[in-house]
């Protein structure tokens, strides 16, 4: 078989599932892969695969795409594409429809988010039963998977994600360290205490938020000071009237010295160095992308005891707290802030746990291996 394969997200948001194909089309270039993309015109998926260095194909909207299925299937045979991948369950309208007008086609789907309810009507048996292979990010969402889809065991496959760890590793100096972290809010003698993510409901910021206050009670002798990192606006991803509740909260619990509001960051992986800890309190996350990329980063981590993230975290790199409670989460900030040799030692581990599951050349690995042989 020829080594092209189209990516299809017809998405108009931006999140972890919108960044995929981006992420990934460099390492699949890299092993000798002729990656194309069709996306929704003007979106941050549409830009993201033009920065990636491939010109995708789009359409106005994903109803439309439906109408252009000819022009797709036009696309497809002048450049002899013979795998689809999908990233939304509703792009599969799409990517079904054409494999029943193209035999031959192999169709990919990626469940990033979950499935949450089972999808075995009529409708959910076709679409599906031209999936070739169904990717689960994790045992956790494989799970759901297996009870929720019109699919058997083996046409669904766990394959966790993949990052580039290369833009991880520290390269600041211990001046531009402190740079960043004065432009952050966080004086020289403080813990930085992170949550990096969009900003959205389900993410655990209120709960990390009340945390933080008891952090001061629990132990009042600790200096610290809370990073929220993440877009504050609809086109960077996060929900505009969250963030105003969170603002409100903030100041609730009088908090408004003590936690920045940093906004969307394009160099993330710097901002990682800034921070002694980061958290990530997201209360069912199909994976916990932001977990590995701190991970990547080599920080100390408390994540939440919930979703596919205890598979990622294990005692030797991290901490777990349950989700809905702030006095868990005080305690862990508690036990990692006092501790700087614990949260060192944390951090190589778990620097090595995410060079030997989650390196995106892996990831590619075993997913053109799928794409090869399904």
């Amino acid at each position: 078989m020829s080594h092209k394969v189209m990516h299809i997200c017809l998405s108009d948001g931006w999140g972890g599932l919108e960044m995929y194909p981006a992420r990934i089309i460099p390492e699949l270039q890299r092993q000798g892969w002729e990656p194309h993309g069709l996306a929704l015109a003007g979106s941050r998926v549409a830009e993201s695969l033009a920065a990636s260095g491939i010109a995708p194909l789009t359409v106005a909207s994903r109803g439309r795409a439906l109408l252009q299925a000819g022009r797709v299937l036009a696309y497809l045979k002048r450049h002899g594409i013979g795998v689809l991948h999908c990233h939304k369950s509703s792009d599969l309208r799409l990517g079904a429809l054409l494999a029943t007008l193209r035999p031959g086609l192999k169709l990919f789907f990626t469940d990033h988010m979950g499935v949450t309810r089972p999808k075995k009507d009529p409708y959910h048996r076709w679409a599906y039963g031209r999936v070739t292979r169904l990717f689960a990010i994790s045992e956790a969402t494989r799970r759901r998977n297996l009870a929720a889809f019109p699919l058997p065991a083996e046409r669904i496959r766990r394959l966790y994600l993949g990052i580039d760890l290369a833009p991880y590793v520290a390269r600041l100096t211990p001046a531009a360290r402190e740079g960043l972290r004065q432009a952050l809010g966080v004086a020289p003698d403080q813990v930085a205490i992170g949550l990096p993510g969009r900003l959205t409901d389900g993410k655990g910021h209120e709960v990390w938020l009340e945390g933080l206050a008891r952090l001061r009670e629990r132990a009042p002798e600790l200096a610290w000071h809370g990073v929220l990192i993440g877009g504050l606006s609809t086109r960077e991803g996060s929900d505009e009237a969250y963030v105003a509740r969170l603002r409100e909260r903030v100041t609730a619990l009088g908090l408004e010295s003590d936690v920045t509001f940093a906004g969307y960051r394009a160099d993330l992986p710097r901002l990682f160095e800034a921070l002694d800890v980061v958290c990530v309190p997201s209360r069912n996350e199909a994976f916990g992308l932001t977990v590995v990329e701190a991970m990547a980063a080599g920080k100390a981590i408390v994540g939440a005891d919930s979703g596919a993230i205890p598979e990622l975290l294990d005692a030797d790199c991290g901490r777990l707290a349950a989700p809905d409670s702030a006095d868990a989460w005080a305690e862990a900030m508690a036990a990692l802030g006092r501790d700087a040799p614990l949260r060192r030692r944390l951090g190589r581990a778990a620097r090595r746990r995410a060079e030997a599951l989650f390196d995106v050349r892996a990831h590619v690995r075993a997913l053109t291996e799928e794409y090869c042989q399904a």
